[in-house]
This record gives structure tokens, sequence and C-alpha cells, in this order.
């Protein structure tokens, strides 16, 4: 058997492997360099000895471990490969801080880029601790390359360590969770299992089974473009249509001024010239009812825009992405409750938060796979101040085999 490898070893690897993932992309997985991870993953589990294993066309890789004893229901563990197309995740360099002091850390003395507990005060909770940091030019990739590890590890323990006795327990990593579209080709019946955890939570402790309703939009804005000089009620500048339009949504309802359960309009990407342009927005909330309403919302300005202007210069599109999976998880809420057990059986103090975001696990959960999202351990995802400390890996790991345990007792009991 191999020697155990430890979560800090393998997260170091995987992050320095790009898998950012891209929302304009029709293929999936949307780029083809996720296929290195999900490849270099599907030669791990073989050489740990995982006896099934499979990556299909789509980028999914599945894996099995049979009971060895116990008749008990399968129990999966599910991460995704790609990072966030937000910020580069190309040639990182991670940093690590040993035992941390609560001061500021120089991320990029060169560019002046310091990760400051004064503008994130959870920085705070970990003194003491080892951090792994950005160098200020990337991301980490600890969303959800941590979760990887620590799956990851866990199954070399399993694999490494017959005398623990279990369920069948099965791994899922899959692409393009950043861009939505992570489960949309996922097998329920191949992955073989009535319930799940996604490994892709934020801080120690997290345990979320709540999650933001989702909806993408875009705008194509057709302008009407005339030589400056000569332009006065004539032109029409799509670019400052936009920008009218986005004057219209109520600036307290943006990301940066919204917490807990407040929703919000968020403008993520805009590009074009007088002539034409487009305006992208996501829209979220964990009320299913102010959710229809924000999107009803978005298209009466879009219905205005184009009333005060006589004739169609915005054309709306809009998706929605994926559900809050509350209503999917309470029925099974013993999933929430074998998870405040193995984390209080890893000294670690449960926090139950709404996601403000979307797992696979969302999606997951209304294809008939209830999935809450345990914590990875990282902080400040999809930017360059985003770090993790190692002991919350080392935390998720023991949280992950405590779960297993805990079901399998169960069993045994009965």
């Amino acid at each position: 058997m191999m020697k155990q490898e430890s979560v800090v070893d393998r997260f170091l690897r995987y992050i320095s492997i790009d898998t950012c993932s891209d929302d304009h992309s029709e293929s999936q997985p949307s780029t083809q360099k996720q296929w290195n991870l999900l490849r270099l993953l599907e030669q791990e589990l073989k050489a740990l000895n995982v006896p099934e294993v499979s990556l299909d066309e789509f980028g999914y890789l599945m894996a099995s471990i049979p009971s060895n004893g116990p008749q008990t229901p399968g129990l999966g563990f599910i991460a995704h490969v790609d990072t966030s197309p937000d910020m580069s995740g190309e040639n990182i360099k991670p940093q690590i801080i040993e035992n941390y002091d609560g001061k500021d850390i120089v991320l990029n003395k060169e560019k002046q880029i310091i990760l400051s507990p004064e503008d994130f005060p959870e920085l705070l909770w970990y003194k003491g601790q080892t951090l792994i940091t950005t160098d200020g030019t990337t991301l980490l990739g600890a969303d959800d390359k941590a979760g990887i590890a620590e799956i990851m590890t866990a199954v070399a323990y399993i694999m490494e360590h017959p005398e623990m006795k279990h369920g069948p327990v099965r791994i899922g990593f899959t692409p393009d969770e950043e861009i939505g579209k992570g489960v949309w080709h996922f097998d329920v019946k191949k992955f073989d299992c009535p319930y799940a955890y996604t490994i892709d939570g934020g801080a120690l402790g997290e345990l979320e089974f709540e999650n933001f309703n989702a909806a993408s939009t875009k705008l194509s804005i057709q302008g009407q473009n005339v030589h400056p000089g000569y332009a006065k009620n004539k032109m029409i500048n799509a670019l400052q249509i936009g920008m009218e339009f986005n004057q219209l949504l109520p600036s307290v309802q943006r990301p940066e001024h919204t917490e807990g359960y407040e929703g919000y309009y968020h403008m993520i990407r805009t590009e074009g010239t007088v002539e034409n342009a487009v305006f992208e927005y996501i829209i979220r909330d964990h009320n299913r009812d102010r959710f229809e309403k924000k999107k009803l919302f978005f298209q009466e300005c879009v219905d205005f825009m184009n009333k005060k202007y006589g004739k169609e210069i915005i054309r709306l599109e809009i998706k929605d992405q994926y559900y809050n999976m509350r209503e999917q998880i309470i029925p099974h809420y013993h999933l929430i409750e074998k998870a405040m057990e193995a984390m209080a059986m890893a000294g670690v103090t449960p926090k139950i938060s709404p996601i403000r975001g979307g797992t696979d696990g969302a999606q997951l959960s209304f294809m008939n796979l209830p999935c809450p999202n345990l914590f990875a351990g990282g902080h400040n995802f999809h930017g360059k101040f985003e770090f993790i400390p190692i002991e919350s890996m080392h935390k998720a790991t023991e949280v992950i085999l405590n779960i297993i345990r805990l079901y399998t007792s169960q069993t045994l009991k009965n």
C-alpha cells in the first residue's frame, strides 16, 4: 500500500494545475485544461487500489470503494476540479505562513498587495496556525482543490486501513461548477448512492443546506452610431444605455451591500461599443418568491427602457441556473445531524449558515441526490486574497472519515 500522503502535499500539487473554467464555452468540460487534473486524479485513485474508477466523456470522475462488511446504503463525497474564471489560476505561487502572528501579510512586496486583518478580520481566528496564501497575482484554488485534497486523503486512509469498517463509499469529481454547469450530465444512477456531501464550503465548521436561487441574464443592446460632431438627436450610445439601465436597479441590492439572506443583482461583465454592447448580470435570492420578483423587476426595467426609446434597443436573455436545496434536504435532516456529530467528534463547532452562492449539491439535490455542503476550510475565494489554514484542511478530512464511521456504526448497531 502507498504511504499516506499529507492533505497539504496533495493540495499544493493540485493547485499547480490550472483548471479555470470558461462560461462562454459550449463544451464540457468548458476548458481542456480541466482534463489535466481529472486524469491525474484518475491515476491517483487507481494507484491507491480503489477498485472501481471511471472517467467519462463529460469529465465526470467517479470512484467506488465497496463495503468491507456492513450492509449500508452508499454515501458519496463530491468536489469540483475547476476554478473560477474571475481571476487567473495559472502559475499559482502559494506562500506558507507558519505560526501566523495576527499581523498584515505581505503577499506581493513589489505590487504592495497586503492581506490584512483590518480588511479581513477572520484572519485573527487563525493566530498561531499555518496559512497558505497566494502571491497576490492569482487566486489560490482552495475552491475547490482543498475539497479534492481532503476527499483524496480520506480515500487513501480508508484504503490503507482495512480495519476501519465502512459501507460503500462513492467519490465524484466534477468539472465546471464555477459556471453553473457542474452536474448537467452527472449520472446519478451510475453514482449509485442515496446521499452525498459536497466538500465545497468555506471556513472551519461551515455546514450548509440552503443556497441561493440563481439566474443569469444577458442584455444585448443595439445602439445607433453617428459621428459625434453631428450626433444630436441621432446617436444612441449602447454603452450609455447599459449604464442607464443599471441605474434602474436598486443600488442597495448589490453584493457589496448585502449579507445573510439578502439577495442581489450583480453586474459581472460588460463589453461593447457605441453601436453594440452586452451587459451580463446574475440574480440571486434565497427566497423563491423574492427571486421570481427580482427577475420580473429586471424584465420590467428592460420594458421601460424599450418603451422610453420607442423601439427594442435592449434584448433580454434570462436563464435559471439552480434553486435553493433546503426543501430537498429537510426531509433527510439526518444528513445535517450526522455532519454536526462528526464535527463535534473532531472538536469543530458547527456553523450552520446559508450559502451565499451555489454548489453542485444544489442541483444534485433536485436530481434525487440530497447533498448538503461541508467546509473545505478556505476564505476569500475567487481572488488574490484567498487563503486557507492547514489545520482546517486536516479537520475537514477528519470530519469526512467521522461521517463514514457514524453511518457505519449506526448500521452495525441496528
